[in-house]
């Protein structure tokens, strides 16, 4: 006798095609999508957070300046890529970044990942024998990250948010070189933190004191009274690599504990 039934049964191959069907940790159109967006800012911060700890990150000295500056340019930007060059091989030889004891790690340099001044700094961690880190960030022009911060520690954001909170979040300092739009903005972030309190008062250094008084005029904010004189000492400038520091050593945020978090 025939089963006509299942000589009659259409193929299900449209429901195993069927975008419902996929598993939604699968399902990259469904994870894309707006209903999705709040998970995935939730995976960019966890991913990241989740490598970091088992790097034993404590800590990390941020270090911002132009993508612009490269190792031969001549006269100021090719000063500029040497000094945060030989900063981070400083404080990454100094600082804690070189513990292999399975204890955490202090001071570790951090950068956007990019070229220019991140990868110089990048660059001088790998020099001294330290780890370093790279947070990148997807642009239209797509950014690739340099080769000097270490590839476990490389990592890709397509939140500029999600990005600088893990900037910010693990910070013990920072070192600000010239810069443009990109170092401005992640210079008065950290600032407008400390100066509302949302995050605890770190050393900040902006190295080359003519730059950064030629295109901010800090001290008319104060004089026009948008910003308290209280909010000048904020920063500090240094001239080089040594200076800047010098600058981080008078804290103790750098002399051996971790960074307090963002709140």
């Amino acid at each position: 006798m025939t089963d006509d039934s299942a000589v009659s049964a259409p193929s299900n191959a449209a429901q195993m095609a069927s975008a419902s069907y996929r598993l939604p940790a699968l399902d990259q159109g469904y994870l894309l999508g707006d209903s999705m967006r709040g998970v995935r800012f939730l995976l960019e911060y966890s991913k990241a957070e989740e490598v970091l700890r088992s790097w034993h990150v404590r800590s990390t000295i941020v270090v911002f300046g132009t993508a612009r500056a490269h190792e031969h340019d001549r006269g100021q930007a090719g000063v500029w890529y040497a000094e945060a060059r030989r900063f981070a091989r400083i404080a990454s030889e100094q600082g804690g970044a070189l513990r292999t004891d399975g204890c955490q790690r202090d001071n570790v340099i951090a950068t956007g990942g990019g070229p220019g001044i991140m990868a110089a700094a990048n660059r001088g961690a790998t020099e001294a024998g330290a780890p370093s880190i790279g947070f990148n960030i997807t642009l239209p022009q797509e950014q690739e990250p340099n080769p000097w911060s270490t590839p476990e520690l490389t990592f890709r954001f397509h939140y500029f948010a999600m990005r600088k909170m893990h900037l910010a979040m693990r910070a013990n300092a920072l070192v600000v070189f010239p810069g443009g739009f990109g170092t401005l903005d992640e210079l008065f972030e950290i600032l407008t933190l400390q100066q509302t309190n949302k995050a605890p008062r770190i050393p900040t250094v902006l190295v080359d004191e003519a730059y950064w008084t030629s295109v901010i005029n800090f001290r008319a904010l104060a004089d026009h009274r948008v910003v308290g004189d209280e909010d000048l000492a904020l920063f500090r400038f240094a001239a080089n690599a040594e200076e800047a520091w010098e600058r981080l050593q008078v804290s103790s945020a750098i002399n051996g504990r971790g960074a307090t978090p963002v709140t």
